[in-house]
């Protein structure tokens, strides 16, 4: 103590060995804290850092779940997991107030839960629960300790622990950012692999039909799509080809798109009927996906004696076909429901498509015709048959790359918020 400037007043000094071995606790528990980069350990140091700072014989470390609005124990002494909502208990108040508690005399106080002792066999005495907060202020949890060794916990006990909840708090909001991290880096690494298999599993090269033009085009909207397309050379020249599109995109249409494609290719193998092979693939797929899981499908085979093509189309569109003759696209519907939908769906071919010099069957998936400009206008099938008209002349690949260029002209900059998909099948003009 020393005098203040009347001297009858005596003010009260901090004792210099209290701030001393503060700091020298703080700067223990950093560096604990620093040996580790995972969640578990670190909280583990965390806790070992509170009993020994402030002579307890137990701690506990809560997290704060903002999904489910709990506080979970991942680290408590002599104890499994503790969960619980977050109105509830000393800790729920102190993540609340972001205050510290302490408790004197824990049976006592009603807002102690005995439940655990009960359970642990353990007899809380006295408890300071206080809140770890991140570096923005947010309370990412608290840290209860049990029972100290030596008398009560005192004023200079709260004050160790108010930095040591903040230390505490930084440290643990830093490893779950870290985490959180690497389980990005992990899940972009997976669905690396995932992309480079489906872009394997997709034709290398444009099949080869005499008298005809062939060729497919995929763009998912993530790195892996729920879109796919495919050829298959049958005998006699023709060519199954089909184009999928399964509900959603991301690696779960992905997986069932993948799944549909080797579907058919295994089919068509014992069946040349589309409708055939359309009606056992959707009794399969209805099997295997769960509900609300659906596929839009287009399958059909081209048979260049007799150019024309025979198809199905499962809830698939558009489908357009242009007529080089007098310039205009015919649509075409869905012959059957999506796949999936139901167990015992009837599908049937759809007229034969005639093909004359010229001609061009185009089949694509919504992503482009739906895709959105700023104002929220489509751009709509409208623009697409005046473009397969503007553009017929071309080839296949090049008419599905004009495509894309003046839908992503139209979207003035949107973001691709679906797959997209081209299969254009054309007939020599010669």
């Amino acid at each position: 103590m020393r005098l203040s400037g009347n001297p009858l007043v005596w003010v009260a000094m901090p004792d210099r060995r209290n701030i001393d071995r503060h700091l020298s606790v703080l700067i223990e528990v950093v560096r604990q804290m620093s040996e580790t980069f995972e969640l578990v350990p670190l909280l583990k140091a965390a806790e070992q850092a509170g009993r020994s700072a402030l002579g307890c014989e137990r701690a506990t470390i809560f997290l704060y779940d903002p999904q489910t609005d709990e506080l979970h124990s991942k680290v408590a002494t002599g104890t499994g997991e503790i969960r619980f909502p977050a109105k509830l208990g000393i800790a729920g108040e102190v993540v609340r107030t972001k205050s510290v508690v302490v408790v004197h005399d824990a049976y006592a106080d009603p807002r102690f839960n005995p439940e655990i002792d009960r359970k642990t066999g353990f007899r809380t005495r006295n408890m300071l629960t206080l809140p770890l907060v991140g570096p923005e202020g947010e309370v990412i949890g608290a840290l209860q300790l049990l029972n100290k060794v030596q008398a009560q916990f005192d004023d200079r006990d709260e004050n160790l622990a108010a930095g040591l909840g903040s230390l505490i708090g930084i440290a643990v909001k830093r490893q779950i950012l870290l985490d959180m991290a690497a389980e990005k880096e992990r899940l972009d690494h997976d669905l690396s692999i995932a992309r480079q298999i489906q872009m394997e599993m997709l034709p290398k090269q444009k099949p080869v039909v005499e008298g005809f033009d062939v060729a497919g085009w995929n763009r998912p909207a993530d790195q892996t799509g729920g879109d796919c397309y495919g050829f298959l050379p049958l005998d006699g020249g023709r060519l199954l080809f089909l184009i999928a599109d399964a509900s959603g995109h991301g690696i779960g249409p992905a997986l069932v798109v993948t799944q549909c494609r080797a579907m058919i290719r295994a089919l068509a193998d014992r069946a040349e009927d589309p409708a055939a092979i359309a009606s056992r693939l959707n009794s399969l797929l209805y099997e295997d996906l769960p509900a609300g899981r659906f596929v839009t499908a287009c399958f059909g085979i081209l048979d260049p004696e007799l150019r024309q093509v025979n198809y199905i189309s499962a809830g698939h569109g558009p489908l357009l076909l242009y007529h080089a003759a007098t310039s205009e696209v015919e649509s075409f519907g869905a012959t059957g429901l999506p796949m999936a939908i139901l167990q015992d769906s009837d599908y049937r071919q759809g007229p034969p498509i005639e093909f004359q010099p010229g001609d061009i069957f185009c089949l694509l998936t919504d992503g482009f015709v739906e895709w959105a400009r700023p104002d929220g206008e489509l751009y709509g099938p409208a623009r697409l048959n005046q473009l397969l008209a503007d553009h017929h002349h071309e080839s296949c690949q090049a008419i599905i790359q004009a495509i894309h260029d003046d839908v992503r002209r139209f979207a003035q900059g949107t973001p691709q918020a679906d797959d997209l998909t081209a299969v254009l099948i054309k007939r020599s003009e010669a």
